[in-house]
């Protein structure tokens, strides 16, 4: 089979481009090409894949070529995040809904052209769930929660999920979208992502360097780890439509947590020093706009597809420690 994932250069893009080279095989299916497409290339290890082609460029130049290419599968990643959005309008809009909109036509096209419907899985985000007067937010959003989004990334995500159902429903595509949680411990430098301070608290500490907190250690935000968000992207594509129960979107598994436990697992794990790097330093823009986002989050349909979270946060942090163990000096805080 034939695959593409967009954004596939990216932190989740690169791990699930990895997870599905390693598994060799997606629905029964053997991978004989991955195409990725992102705004820089992947990874060398990535492109030593004889299987892997990259595509480089922004996504609504590519889509174009695209609409003569035949794929089985499609992992639809590629987004400007949240931080972006709100300081650049246009960008949001082009990134998010014109890319989104030109690679459901290029899919559509294929199948007014007699071939089959491809299967694809959009990345959407808790972030189309916020505050409204009219419709107030409960302590923790279900797959049937109301989303009511209070950022423009947030709404650009329900817009498109709204059109993956419909292409959907019009036999264009095999489409389902799944919430992803905020996933940390993303390793590098920060991002735009209003939410990146969520990796930031823990990845500067762990490499010696201090963190700044933007927001009170009060807030809490359901998270997942880099393995459960791939699991449950590759799930979400590998079931069934009954299984997977309509077209509308799924959340993807929670673990609900206050940035103070976060900081306490930090410490558990990583020792008082690594801790105390944390600062507290208030943003009133990042936290407002986090003040808008869920303090938690269940997932009764991706539990019915086996899917879970992580136990505890701990356990994340364990996972960053070794997945940065290859790396000469990422750790230099555990010292």
């Amino acid at each position: 089979m034939r695959l593409l994932i967009t954004g596939g250069a990216g932190f989740v893009g690169a791990r699930l481009a990895h997870a599905l080279l390693a598994r060799g095989t997606l629905a029964g299916q053997r991978i004989a090409q991955l195409v990725l497409t992102d705004q820089a290339p992947p990874r060398a290890e990535l492109l030593a894949d004889a299987r892997v082609q990259a595509r480089t460029g922004p996504l609504l130049e590519q889509v174009a070529a695209l609409r003569d290419e035949a794929f089985d599968g499609v992992f639809h990643l590629a987004s400007a995040v949240s931080g972006e959005c709100e300081a650049d309008f246009d960008l949001g809009l082009r990134s998010n809904l014109d890319s989104t909109r030109a690679l459901l036509d290029a899919l559509r096209s294929r199948v007014e052209r007699g071939a089959a419907a491809t299967r694809l899985v959009f990345s959407s985000s808790v972030a189309v769930f916020g505050p409204d007067p009219a419709v107030p937010l409960p302590e923790r959003v279900a797959d049937d929660t109301l989303p009511t989004p209070q950022t423009s990334y947030g709404t650009h995500k329900l817009i498109c999920e709204h059109l993956v159902a419909d292409y959907t429903r019009k036999g264009y595509i095999d489409g389902r979208a799944a919430r992803l949680m905020t996933v940390t411990v993303r390793p590098g430098r920060p991002n735009a992502a209003a939410s990146s301070f969520f990796s930031g608290i823990i990845r500067e500490p762990l490499a010696g360097e201090e963190a700044l907190l933007p927001v009170s250690p009060e807030v809490s935000h359901p998270v997942s780890s880099p393995r459960r968000t791939v699991q449950g992207l590759i799930a979400v594509y590998e079931a069934s439509r009954e299984a997977f129960k309509g077209r509308t979107a799924l959340n993807l598994p929670a673990l609900n947590v206050t940035v103070q436990q976060m900081l306490d697992a930090l410490e558990a794990v990583a020792g008082a020093k690594a801790r105390a790097r944390v600062r507290l330093q208030p943003d009133a823009r990042i936290a407002g706009i986090v003040a808008n986002w869920p303090k938690g989050a269940t997932a009764a349909r991706a539990a019915g597809l086996g899917l879970l979270p992580e136990e505890n946060f701990e356990d994340i942090i364990r996972q960053y420690i070794d997945d940065c163990a290859a790396t000469p000096g990422a750790l230099k805080g555990l010292a």
